[in-house]
């Protein structure tokens, strides 16, 4: 997984609605309130939808679905002390999918017409042999309850109204700190509208908002140059962009670069390791969140695929999966599948207690989805995906895991990580921590990685901390080619022993 910032660079132009079909420019401006509002943004009826499900399913076939999509994207870029860099993307279409026994025929088209979508239709349902299926007549519209409520959309703001939000933030950049000498900043906004059907007769829509909003700071003391960087990012609408937000990311920026003038890289080898509250998240998501994903256990590719229902760590860690916290950036009010969002307890008092599903892998495990079913577009096929993963509350204070450790290393500032799903190794590099000696923070460390096992780790954390912090930045996870948002959050936690990448 890492964390990036979604700048695309180009020219100051934004791509016009010319380019998009014409029914949609009718609707750009007003926001579907209702299903016959969605039904209409995208030119179908619910007989079209009937239609072309009975298609998908001609060559026989378990199940099918329709994902609709028409996602706007925008990105404005600050550089030199000014607003430089702007750019724009819409992706709209629809994928049609069909599941046979453990087989999937998927095709999708980007002209929504009837004629198309019956040839994509047909197109995915030759992965199925056997007399055709009757999908249910009845539409049963699923309503979910809204965790990204909309005051002002992203589609109403110019970017005239978003620029003054990139100024403040370089100006108050340079204002913290008299060392910084460039400040490069961007918003990028993204509108998605969702409609869902498939062949149980569910049909669901959604208007999904996402932003992003990053400042990096470069100073220089002397010869030496140092960067860093703050981002936040969730299911906001244009009210994200206050003074507090900018205030809030400058004050980190400038903070988290000026303390590595003072860093040094640690002395390496096997130590204990406190994480920090917040992005330490990428210990659950790289080190174990990957691995309780359904389709790696149903395959029999993770590390955890013998062991559901048993102890895998302390008693006292419970570790969630949750896609219901109001504006994250991870949560979703139905996956792509049409499950409604839940919480999930994939480690309950130490035991192994769900893995992460989507309609496939719950069929195969004979329990309900856990609303983890993502996509990255409508291009591709839904695959048993994290949403905001972290590790509740222990009882110890942050100040007491660290007085626990003699020597150590504390960490809290990443920027990404990968994982071996089958053998369950994992990486991560750190950006900023301190070294502990003797129970304390003393020297700034910087530029190291942290390699360990998942399960090893997960049994190894001793101490957990009562400051769970759900880290705000621009997370984005990586997997089979798909790149999905996420969120990961963390209290403070003590593992007794991890490799620490440093000088020899």
């Amino acid at each position: 997984m890492e964390r990036r910032n979604f700048i695309k660079t180009g020219g100051l132009a934004l791509l016009g609605t010319a380019a998009l079909p014409r029914i949609l420019q009718a609707q750009m401006s007003n926001r579907p309130a209702d299903l016959s509002k969605m039904l209409t943004h995208f030119g179908v009826t619910e007989n079209d939808l009937r239609r072309v499900i009975t298609v998908a399913l001609e060559k026989g076939g378990d199940y099918a679905d329709l994902y609709f999509e028409h996602t706007l994207w925008n990105s404005l870029g600050l550089q030199d002390g000014a607003v430089n860099r702007a750019s724009s993307d819409i992706q709209y279409g629809v994928g049609i999918r069909v599941v046979a026994g453990d087989q999937t025929g998927y095709a999708y088209v980007e002209n929504v017409t009837v004629a198309e979508m019956l040839k994509a239709a047909r197109t995915a349902s030759r992965i199925a042999s056997g007399p055709a299926r009757t999908p249910p007549v009845k539409v049963d519209e699923q309503t979910f309850g809204n965790r990204y409520p909309i005051l002002k959309s992203w589609e109403e703001a110019t970017v005239q109204a978003k620029m003054p939000c990139l100024q403040k933030l370089n100006d108050r950049i340079f204002a913290l700190d008299p060392r910084v000498t460039k400040v490069n900043a961007s918003i990028s906004d993204t509108t998605s509208y969702i409609l869902y059907y498939n062949s149980e007769g569910t049909l669901c829509h959604d208007y999904r908002p996402m932003a992003v909003v990053s400042g990096m700071c470069i100073m220089q003391e002397g010869d030496r140059i140092e960067n860093s960087y703050s981002s936040r990012a969730g299911r906001r609408d244009f009210t994200f962009l206050t003074d507090a937000l900018v205030e809030e990311i400058a004050q980190e920026a400038v903070k988290d670069t000026s303390i590595l003038f003072r860093a040094v890289k640690p002395k390496g080898g096997e130590m204990a390791v406190v994480m920090g509250a917040g992005g330490s998240g990428i210990l659950l998501h790289e080190a174990i969140g990957h691995a309780f994903e359904a389709d790696f256990n149903r395959k029999n590719i993770s590390i955890f695929s013998d062991k559901l229902h048993q102890k895998i760590c302390d008693e006292h860690i419970n570790v969630v999966d949750d896609g219901t916290i109001d504006g994250d950036r991870g949560s979703i009010n139905f996956d792509d599948e049409g499950a409604g969002s839940r919480k999930t307890y994939i480690v309950k008092d130490g035991v192994l207690n769900s893995y992460l599903h989507d309609r496939i892998s719950a069929r195969h495990y004979g329990v309900a989805p856990t609303g983890n079913g993502r996509r990255e577009s409508f291009k591709c096929m839904p695959m048993p995906r994290m949403r905001v993963t972290y590790m509740e509350n222990g009882d110890c204070s942050e100040a007491d895991i660290i007085a626990s450790v003699k020597q150590g290393v504390y960490v809290d500032k990443f920027t990404n990580g990968q994982v071996q799903i089958g053998a369950g190794d994992f990486t991560f590099f750190v950006k900023s921590g301190y070294l502990i000696e003797n129970g304390r923070l003393t020297q700034p460390v910087k530029d190291v990685n942290i390699i360990g096992n998942g399960p090893k780790a997960l049994a190894d954390v001793t101490m957990v901390g009562n400051n769970l912090k759900i880290d705000p930045g621009a997370w984005t996870c990586g997997k089979n080619g798909q790149s999905m948002p996420v969120s990961q959050g963390l209290p403070s936690v003590l593992v007794k022993q991890l490799t620490v990448g440093g000088e020899g």
